[in-house]
């Protein structure tokens, strides 16, 4: 007869592991890939479900599904981390699933941190897929489609779990509080307030909504001691303590972010721009790295229509240097909410690239010879410097003359904008351009 655990043993197992879903009716969440409707809860329900990767921010139930999948099916669980397993581990792993097949039983093989997998792992690991040996579902806080090896990719369907929205949290949290097997059932009530700012607190994560109320429940001690009076917003907040920022410096966290942000200041919205700032320094990110996408955006997408907003940034860069933060705090949103503000133009970057284009094209055209150097007079009987306009020479320190190669005279890379100091720029470059081109 085999033992159940006791109420003592299942204590000392977290109850984020002890709450986790044993069928699909418990799984909460993730409606768009395992709603009644889907294909994949139709194939998991069918037992037909093949090699998955799982990708998705911690706390969304990538853990969860893998061993409800591997339970609907009434399969054999091998589970194994890219990181610490070596070729040997896989070996045996491979070695008892052809005995469970042997035994029409199925062996689904999680893989946690999929994408750390190395060429000797995948080498050992991809006939067995191949051949369903086994069937592997790996997990990951990364891209697949960047980080993880192709030939794994290309053998295995990626599912996308996206952050849990609040109402998904607070199920979950719901669930954990009238458990009485594996929860909390009769031990402790959440106030309005309470429930409310741990929802929000969880970042999407249930995880650790589930971490930090097993945490208050322990903080409150025995039930003899403990306090009869509903968990409070205070004790939450208390309990949280750490960032409630999903935020991997190296991951998709780090780019989307940075996106967003620049995205904001793009879009002349410097709220927007100052919660992303915080959100990346409150995470850990290196204060130099977005400094330096603010001086990259201060002339790809402001130039010339407020120069000043180049050298806040390089000035911003400076107060970091000097003063570090918390204090360079200052600085940074001083310029975050300025690019915001200023007048934007792409001119400078269109301009830009348009004159990479004929550099590719016509890089090796010489210039006019007029424009050439020629320190030694016996040069000029090729023709260096011969008739060239010292421009001081003239009114308006312009002069009718040709400084481009024949084959792109005629081109325009720089259109100034109508906004900001742009539109003085736009009248200098207008008249200039006059003057060089004979009036036309």
């Amino acid at each position: 007869m085999p033992r159940t655990k006791s109420k003592i043993s299942q204590s000392y197992v977290p109850l984020a592991a002890r709450m986790r879903p044993r069928n699909l009716d418990e799984y909460v969440g993730q409606n768009k890939v395992l709603g009644h409707d889907s294909a994949l809860r139709r194939s998991i329900e069918q037992g037909l479900v093949g090699s998955l990767i799982l990708w998705g921010p911690p706390g969304v139930g990538k853990t969860s599904l893998a061993f409800l999948i591997a339970n609907v099916m009434s399969a054999k669980v091998e589970r194994i981390s890219a990181v610490a397993a070596g070729v040997k581990e896989l070996r045996e792993v491979i070695s008892r699933a052809q005995e469970w097949r042997k035994m029409n039983t199925r062996t689904i093989l999680i893989v946690d941190e999929i994408h750390r997998f190395n060429k000797a792992q995948q080498d050992v690991l991809l006939p067995a897929v191949e051949e369903g040996v086994v069937t592997m579902i790996g997990a990951t806080t990364e891209n697949p489609y960047f980080e993880v090896i192709a030939a794994l990719v290309s053998r295995a369907e990626v599912v996308k779990l996206e952050p849990h929205d609040q109402e998904a949290i607070g199920k979950i949290i719901d669930r954990a509080l009238r458990d009485e097997e594996n929860g909390l059932a009769g031990k402790e009530k959440l106030s309005v307030e309470a429930r409310k700012t741990l929802v929000e607190l969880a970042g999407g994560d249930a995880r650790r909504a589930l971490n930090i109320l097993e945490r208050m429940v322990l903080a409150r001690g025995s039930s003899k001691t403990r306090s009869k009076k509903a968990i409070t917003r205070e004790e939450v907040e208390s309990a949280a303590q750490a960032s409630v920022v999903q935020y991997d410096k190296k991951g998709d966290a780090h780019y989307d972010t940075i996106s967003a942000f620049i995205k904001s200041m793009r879009g002349s919205d410097p709220d927007a721009a100052l919660f992303y700032l915080f959100r990346m320094l409150l995470a850990g990110e290196d204060p130099k790295f977005i400094i330096r996408r603010m001086m990259i955006f201060a002339s790809e997408d402001i130039g010339n229509a407020d120069p000043h907003a180049l050298m806040l940034a390089a000035a911003a860069s400076q107060a970091l240097k000097w003063v570090g933060l918390p204090e360079a705090e200052f600085a940074l949103a001083q310029t975050a909410v300025y690019l915001s503000a200023a007048p934007k133009s792409n001119s400078v970057y269109r301009a830009k690239e348009a004159a990479k284009d004929d550099v590719r094209l016509h890089g090796n055209d010489a210039p006019p010879g007029h424009i050439t150097n020629a320190p030694i007079e016996g040069m000029k009987q090729f023709g260096k410097g011969v008739g060239y306009k010292y421009p001081h020479d003239f009114a308006g320190h312009v002069v009718e003359q040709k400084y481009r190669p024949g084959s792109i005279q005629e081109h325009i890379y720089y259109e100034p904008g109508s906004d900001g100091f742009e539109k003085e720029v736009k009248r200098r470059v207008d008249e200039a351009r006059k003057m060089l081109h004979g009036g036309k």
